[in-house]
């Protein structure tokens, strides 16, 4: 009794009771505390690539391959990034209904909570460009008028002046870009989608992206009136010299051959 009575009254004896007791607590701590907020986003990844692993199954699959390394009927999709994945199934082209020169525009299948699923599983296939954020398409700080001067640098030839769209070869068309959502531009540009080119961050910026946008909202706005008057499709100075050359020269032509007849027939008289 007067050794364990000696041990208790040991100098070392407080800290090694706070010791266990620290020891303990942090234990019950661990096994009954919640999962981190880094813990809890990887378990959401997770949980959204199985999901979008059965959904790719059941509606891509047939196409793409199983492990979208791609068939003859589909491009490989390794690689692509959410970012492809979110346009193509957000604008309805993908799941295509058939074979074609072009995939045209659809109505949508799945739900954006499917297709960020989707988006997921294929991200995961490997790296690529990922969907954007609001404040990267969005229009604050965005310079109209150098997104109008980048439009017509690199979009018009098949877009037209104003994004109206056009045809190009063997059945294929740039289509019409008014009333599209912002986020599908942006992402149309980081992945180049069928005929396109894409437009990485290393070729054109995100703030260059940015005033594309802004232009495309200002020029096809539900407000917007052409300050030119009749804005003939907005296909720029080639439709406008072909009216004035049809209509003009065809005007002139019909009053000369009035002015000529009625000259004639003055001389008769």
């Amino acid at each position: 009794m007067k050794k364990l009575s000696a041990r208790r009254r040991h100098p070392m004896a407080a800290l090694v009771v706070l010791l266990l007791a620290l020891a303990c607590t942090g234990g019950l701590y661990a096994v009954f505390a919640p999962a981190s907020k880094a813990q809890a986003d990887e378990t959401a990844q997770s949980l959204a690539i199985d999901e979008g692993k059965k959904l790719f199954s059941v509606g891509c699959a047939s196409c793409h391959g199983t492990g979208g390394q791609g068939t003859s009927d589909g491009p490989s999709l390794v690689g692509v990034g959410s970012a492809a994945v979110d346009f193509q199934v957000g604008t309805g082209r993908m799941p295509a209904q058939q074979p074609g020169a072009q995939v045209p525009k659809k109505k949508v299948i799945y739900t954006q909570a499917e297709i960020d699923q989707l988006a997921a599983y294929v991200s995961s296939l490997g790296a690529g460009p990922s969907v954007p954020t609001k404040a990267e398409y969005g229009p604050d700080g965005a310079d109209i008028a150098k997104g109008g001067e980048l439009f017509r640098t690199n979009c018009a030839q098949c877009h037209n002046f104003v994004g109206k769209g056009g045809a190009l070869t063997h059945g294929k068309f740039a289509p019409d870009l008014s009333g599209v959502a912002p986020k599908h531009i942006y992402e149309a540009m980081q992945t180049g989608p069928q005929n396109m080119p894409s437009f990485p961050d290393t070729t054109m910026t995100q703030q260059n992206k940015k005033d594309i946008i802004a232009y495309l909202n200002a020029v096809n706005g539900d407000n917007t009136e052409s300050p030119g008057g009749l804005e003939l499709g907005g296909l720029g100075p080639v439709s406008e010299g072909l009216f004035a050359w049809i209509f003009g020269l065809g005007a002139l032509i019909a009053v000369a051959v009035w002015v000529a007849a009625r000259t004639a027939k003055a001389k008769k008289s």
